[in-house]
């Protein structure tokens, strides 16, 4: 059936021009190296990776909060396991837990949450990270928190939302973008509206599941729009109007602020602060941790690699001094980031 697809977009294509598409989904990502999609694609379509991975885009800032927090006494870090191994500016989680600190790797902040309640004598503080996805789940920890009286239960709020950022990265004249694969993930919370400025600005969008053929299929739709639109090709999955439960939960809990993306800068409205009522699980302003001023390694081009000007081909420090088991880069570390995939794949 892929082999079907293929030949139907070779069809497709206008072999007298390039098509520059962007997947925003780490999983997108991941699947069309391992899978081989490029190699089967026309040359003149081109996949460009984008900021699809959620540890990739957290910013030094955010890292280096969550290691002075992980160094205060009676304190319990709970991260998702892809946060340990990410380069701060002078530490990781990784290293401050060989050091003694207690950081432990939790699959949801309800397993967080959890670990508060069994240890009342120990501030347990959840490294809240990814975005319209994971968001929700962090906001029923939060309200489930304050119903139960769990005082010793906070949130480090690193969460961002995709819709401005997919703005920014329309107006990088280095980009050139003509289309988006939309992450499944993100879409099946917020819907198509958030979208909606994509198609006014004359790029193509397709919201895509995240098998082979899925993959496929989304490009073929998005050289076959007439014109610019909002495609969905995850229709098991994606409803036109998001999930209101989850959105609702995300409007209770949090508000939009300016976010820092690793790569991309300050973008207006992208993150989301936890709410002045329940600043009481607000990590950030409950024990106000201090850092030095954030620094980047020179040498990593990660920030351009997440943004999708640059390729881990061109690091010198890709697969030389920068590999998974010793990573320089955020982008190497997850299972999502690009470096990773193209080390695993490339």
């Amino acid at each position: 059936m892929i082999a079907k697809v293929a030949g139907e977009i070779r069809e497709a294509v206008d072999t007298s021009r390039t098509y520059n598409f962007m997947e925003v989904c780490g999983t997108h990502t991941m699947n069309i190296f391992r899978f081989g999609l490029r190699e089967i694609l026309p040359p003149n379509i081109r996949l460009i990776s984008g900021p699809g991975c959620p540890v990739c885009v957290t910013p030094n800032e955010f890292i280096d909060k969550a290691v002075a927090l992980a160094r205060r006494k009676d304190t319990i870090v709970a991260t998702f396991g892809d946060m340990f191994r990410v380069p701060g500016s002078r530490s990781s989680l990784d290293k401050e837990k060989a050091n003694g600190a207690s950081i432990k790797m939790v699959y949801s902040s309800i397993d967080a949450l959890d670990l508060a309640k069994r240890n009342p004598d120990k501030d347990v503080i959840f490294l809240g990270i990814g975005f319209e996805t994971t968001a929700p789940t962090v906001a029923q920890s939060i309200l489930m928190a304050k119903k139960e009286g769990v005082k010793n239960y906070s949130v480090l709020c690193g969460h961002k939302t995709m819709p401005e950022a997919l703005k920014v990265l329309t107006e990088d004249p280095r980009l050139n973008i003509d289309g988006f694969l939309l992450p499944g993930h993100v879409s099946a919370i917020i819907g198509i509206k958030p979208y909606r400025f994509l198609a006014a600005r004359g790029k193509r969008c397709v919201i895509a599941g995240f098998e082979p053929l899925d993959i496929m299929q989304a490009i073929l739709m998005l050289i076959e729009q007439k014109r610019p639109d909002i495609g969905i090709q995850y229709t098991r999955i994606i409803s036109r109007c998001g999930n209101t439960l989850a959105k609702n939960s995300i409007k209770k809990v949090f508000n939009e602020s300016p976010s820092v993306w690793r790569g991309i800068g300050k973008i207006k409205n992208s993150g989301l602060l936890i709410r002045r009522e329940f600043k009481e699980f607000d990590a950030d302003l409950k024990f106000k941790p201090k850092i030095m001023r954030p620094a980047e390694n020179s040498a990593c081009i990660c920030g351009d690699v997440i943004k999708g000007v640059r390729t881990p081909l061109e690091c010198k420090l890709f697969r030389r001094a920068c590999k998974p088991e010793h990573p320089v880069g955020a982008c190497m570390v997850s299972s999502e980031g690009t470096c990773s995939a193209y080390y695993k794949y490339g």
